[in-house]
């Protein structure tokens, strides 16, 4: 019996087929490293233990040379409200050349906050703690656990080669006048005061 050449090619393209089917290849590994990360984490924290400050020692080393302050929280929430001359990039964009486009000189000093470092307004700086999960939970936790976005920025931020950071270790009320906020409600706040005093 003779076989066309398309008839021929069929039959070793199936044959082919059939055989990757029948060989188990082993998935490639992600690239995550957890053992990374703990090592990374441990070698950070006395590191960012010594670089947290207060409310006045943050605003006068902005005001320095060589010196930004970084927000990293989402667009929507940095456009809505956001420390005055503060630049963004948000966490969740972190790569090696995002950072270096945007603080190429890895010797400047970054001074970093996050939601958990304001309150008076919850929807542009939402609290990132943890609340007791409900009784009927077999993980029932008794008491609030403190997350923040400060700590995993900071950790990264020193992984990716910059380690002059500064943490900002106040609890801040939106209405204090130290502070100059940028955004959405700085600008609807200001177009109110303006108003008030346009009034008879």
């Amino acid at each position: 019996m003779k076989y066309s050449l398309f008839s021929f090619l069929c039959l070793c393209l199936t044959t082919a087929v059939f055989s990757q089917e029948s060989i188990a290849v082993a998935p490639t590994k992600s690239l995550v490293s957890y053992a990374d990360f703990l090592a990374l984490t441990k070698e950070v924290e006395a590191h960012r233990a010594a670089r947290k400050v207060d409310l006045d020692a943050f605003l006068a080393m902005s005001k320095e040379d060589n010196t930004i302050i970084l927000d990293t929280r989402s667009k929507e929430m940095y456009d809505l409200q956001h420390i005055e001359g503060a630049i963004h990039l948000s966490f969740t964009d972190f790569t090696h050349d995002n950072l270096r486009n945007l603080i190429p000189d890895v010797n400047t000093r970054i001074l970093i906050y996050c939601n958990n470092n304001f309150e008076g307004n919850q929807l542009a700086f939402a609290s990132k703690v943890s609340r007791p999960i409900p009784v009927s939970s077999l993980k029932m936790r008794k008491k609030p656990i403190m997350l923040a976005l400060n700590v995993p920025t900071y950790i990264n931020l020193y992984g990716y080669g910059y380690d002059n950071i500064y943490e900002l270790d106040e609890l801040v009320h939106v209405t204090d006048d130290r502070v100059d906020f940028g955004g959405y409600i700085a600008k609807i706040n200001r177009i109110h005061e303006t108003t008030k005093t346009m009034e008879p």
